[in-house]
């Protein structure tokens, strides 16, 4: 699943060439996770303002309401200004003067979603429980630690929830609790103020580096602009069960935690 850099590179890779651009027609292929939630001609002739990014949510805000849009499981965005006819996997097209904007999703676990305002209930629906933005200036230790000292569950589970701090997936959140040493499976307020100051900014670091090499391309992940990341060579711990420690030699250990896999280090991280 594309996490908050993958999400965040898709962003960049075409914000500024659609801000402006106005809405010629828009055409939904099979059904996607929820329903688009308005008639697709009825956004013709509105204009595109920008496109902000919310956890692992794309806003696209126009001149009058905003669409939700959620890159699921195995979704890719693709914008051109000529695109091929749609495929069979191709869900999403908003046409517009500066080019086509395309969701391709082969599960269909994404999602595009209208809504008036962002205080409308679709959005609030989706938006108004996830955490804070761990790349804004609103992420600060105080805050992260005070949202977490009283939590039983396991510290990757409760980073994973984002209702915390949002946009920590699978992958960051194993790379995040290595750097910080701190054990997967540790109770979320049995963690001292000292690891928190560690892994909070572990989370900044690791997920900022993340999108500058274009994030983490492991199956379905490519950038609007066809080119993949290459942040996993860099990996530590994820996806590296059995293979040595890059810092003691131990072996990397892998477990399921809430049907995720989960990897670490036993002798790094304690």
């Amino acid at each position: 699943m594309p996490e908050l850099p993958e999400v965040e590179v898709t962003r960049l890779s075409f914000v500024n060439r659609i801000a402006g651009a106005k809405v010629l027609s828009l055409h939904m292929g099979k059904p996607l996770r929820w329903p688009l939630g308005c008639a697709p001609q009825g956004l013709a002739g509105r204009t595109v303002r920008g496109v902000r990014r919310r956890g692992k949510y794309l806003l696209i805000d126009l001149d009058r309401g905003l669409l939700l849009l959620h890159l699921g499981m195995s979704g890719s965005l693709s914008f051109a200004a000529h695109m091929p006819a749609a495929g069979v996997h191709d869900h999403f097209d908003l046409v517009t003067t500066k080019g086509t904007l395309r969701l391709n999703d082969p599960r269909r676990f994404g999602a595009v979603v209208y809504a008036e305002s962002e205080d409308a209930s679709e959005a609030v629906k989706l938006l108004g429980r996830l955490g804070v933005e761990p790349l804004s200036d609103d992420f600060d230790v105080d805050r992260f630690h005070a949202g977490l000292k009283r939590r039983k569950a396991a510290i990757k589970q409760v980073l994973l929830a984002g209702n915390v701090v949002v946009g920590v997936g699978n992958i960051y959140a194993c790379e995040s609790l290595f750097r910080a040493g701190i054990n997967p499976k540790t109770a979320a307020g049995k963690i001292s103020r000292a690891r928190y100051d560690k892994l909070a900014e572990a989370i900044r670091d690791i997920l900022a580096a993340a999108i500058v090499q274009g994030g983490s391309t492991l199956r379905d992940f490519i950038a609007v602009n066809g080119q993949s990341g290459y942040f996993q060579q860099t990996y530590f711990v994820y996806d590296r069960a059995g293979v040595p420690c890059r810092n003691c030699s131990a072996p990397v250990r892998q477990i399921k935690q809430g049907q995720r896999s989960t990897f670490y280090c036993a002798v790094c991280q304690r």
